[in-house]
């Protein structure tokens, strides 16, 4: 009897919603395919026991670039000078001296209610990766931004480190609703020296400013003065700009990615991984 009620629930909640709707969230789906903003608590944490071995095989991948770059390119102009001693065969091929170190990562992150779930996932990824960078800087917001870095050190507990966040952090100093254009401001006035041209600036949030001024500008400086810059936005496309959504302005001087899942943000951040 049970079965037979299922399944007329399910054909009937099929005819009001539509099959696929019904295909993509009335079945049960891998941890990593979870929207982050569609996750419950249990979901969320269902998700992070992929962080390892996601970390594991972006790091695997990172490594086999790496030992690639490090091969060098050839360097031609000098390749042809050293073949005039041999009549103008190259001989002796000479390659390009591979790029420096590995970069500084600095995280921006929006900590509040809305999208938790999804800079807290990204956090612990971040973290699992963090000896693929020479440093790794974490800044947290909610309407002001403060330095987290050192919740995060190698033998924390994440978990904690998470909760610990919003209790101890300078994350809100006015109404504690997101306020993007403050926390850029109040980044560049507490550590204005972070970001250099050896930084990769990573941000983390759905760009929903509560209609209060975006300060693009302020975003764009602190683009300038990184090597890198990316946003990782945990919201649908089709919703940017919608509402009190800022981020069509943003798109105009930061490059913006879709990263709605476990699955997406992984393949997202193993095209970004500086080499």
């Amino acid at each position: 009897m049970r079965k037979l009620v299922d399944a007329e629930t399910k054909r009937r909640t099929a005819e009001q919603l539509g099959r696929d709707h019904v295909q993509m969230y009335g079945i049960p789906q891998l941890s990593e395919n979870v929207e982050f903003l569609r996750a419950s608590g249990e979901q969320l944490r269902q998700m992070r026991r992929v962080v390892a071995p996601l970390a594991r095989t972006l790091a695997t991948r990172l490594a086999a670039r790496r030992r690639r770059a490090r091969a060098g390119s050839i360097d031609l102009r000098k390749t042809l000078r050293k073949s005039m001693s041999t009549g103008g065969v190259p001989i002796d091929v000479v390659l390009r001296k591979p790029r420096p170190a590995r970069p500084e990562l600095v995280v921006l992150c929006d900590v509040s209610g809305s999208v938790a779930g999804f800079s807290h996932f990204t956090l612990l990824l971040v973290h699992a990766l963090r000896q693929q960078f020479s440093r790794v800087r974490v800044f947290a917001f909610i309407d002001t931004t403060d330095e987290v870095t050192h919740m995060f050190g190698p033998e924390a507990d994440l978990a904690v480190a998470i909760q610990r966040i919003t209790r101890e952090a300078g994350v809100y100093a006015r109404d504690g609703h997101s306020d993007y254009g403050n926390a850029f401001v109040s980044f560049l006035q507490a550590f204005p020296s972070v970001l250099s041209p050896r930084s990769s600036l990573l941000v983390l949030g759905d760009g929903r400013t509560n209609y209060r001024n975006p300060a693009v500008d302020v975003l764009a400086d602190m683009v300038t003065a990184s090597r890198h810059a990316h946003w990782l936005n945990p919201e649908p496309k089709h919703l940017w700009g919608s509402g009190d959504s800022a981020v069509p302005r943003y798109q105009e001087v930061i490059a913006m990615h879709e990263c709605r899942s476990a699955k997406q943000l992984a393949e997202v951040i193993d095209q970004l991984l500086p080499v």
